[in-house]
């Protein structure tokens, strides 16, 4: 299945598809449009066998700036406006629908930061499994400088998990930025490394997840979602479950042949 987005650049090699938010001039902010093709690219993904792993990142210096100011702030006070609330409801549910699109596709996705991550931009950071991010950036959940909720698109659940609950409370109600360093320390990014270096750290990063077994990392990422619901041991047992089926794969077999040849085994997803 051929995925050509037109609102963002898309490149795929060895198995990493590499997402590149591309409107440097404006700090790469999100528009109706590059929104809505963002989920239904992630949602295309899990027909797409061969991309392994998913980086997004920012063209120039920045991430995301979150919804342009003109493309979508603007027309949503025109919606208010007019008493739209089902097009005011429409648009909020197709931002959210774009982070469960992210969550649910089987490859992990790594975000990589760099300079100004705040609003949507923080989102789709936080949505991300994987965060690397540079001293230099920032990140900020703006929704409240708005006048709006700390609530969107998933934040008030997901962002407690990341960095814990008192944390993420501070964050979505004064919405102020945070620095690389505490974003890291907090446990927002994984690490820290130079914008000099992002994008090859982050293609090294994505590598090393392309040589593991596909099939096993698609369950993880599951099971790391679906288990936010589940008691203690429902989640053992769902795990149990998925452990039993990965141990059908061939990856299973090639691994422990090659463990007793002592060679380091080669997956091949299957």
């Amino acid at each position: 299945m051929a995925i050509t987005p037109a609102h963002f650049g898309w490149q795929v090699e060895g198995g990493v598809a590499t997402i590149t938010l591309n409107r440097p001039e404006r700090k790469n902010p999100l528009t109706f449009e590059s929104y809505a093709e963002l989920r239904d690219t992630f949602r295309q993904l899990v027909y797409v066998k061969d991309v392994k792993v998913v980086i997004i990142t920012g063209a120039g210096e920045n991430f995301c700036s979150g919804g342009d100011v003109h493309d979508i702030i603007g027309p949503l006070v025109s919606m208010k406006e007019r008493g739209r609330m089902d097009e005011l409801l429409a648009f909020t549910r197709m931002t959210g629908d774009l982070v469960l699109a992210m969550r649910l596709c089987p490859q992990p996705v790594i975000a990589a930061v760099d300079g100004v991550c705040v609003g949507a931009g923080a989102i789709l950071a936080m949505a991300s499994d994987l965060r690397l991010g540079t001293a230099r950036s920032r990140v900020a959940f703006l929704f409240v400088k708005v006048g709006l909720s700390g609530a969107d698109m998933g934040a008030c659940a997901l962002l407690p998990r990341i960095i814990g609950q008192g944390r993420a409370s501070e964050l979505l109600y004064t919405g102020r930025s945070i620095s690389g360093e505490e974003a890291e320390r907090w446990g927002f990014y994984n690490r820290l490394v130079s914008p000099e270096s992002l994008a090859d750290e982050a293609v090294t990063l994505a590598q090393s997840i392309v040589a593991g077994p596909t099939f096993g990392h698609a369950v993880t990422k599951k099971c790391l979602h679906q288990e936010w619901n589940m008691g203690v041991a429902e989640a053992i047992e769902a795990e149990a479950q998925a452990q039993a089926i990965c141990m059908q794969t061939e990856d299973f077999t090639r691994a422990y042949r090659a463990f007793v040849k002592k060679e380091k085994p080669v997956f091949e997803g299957n």
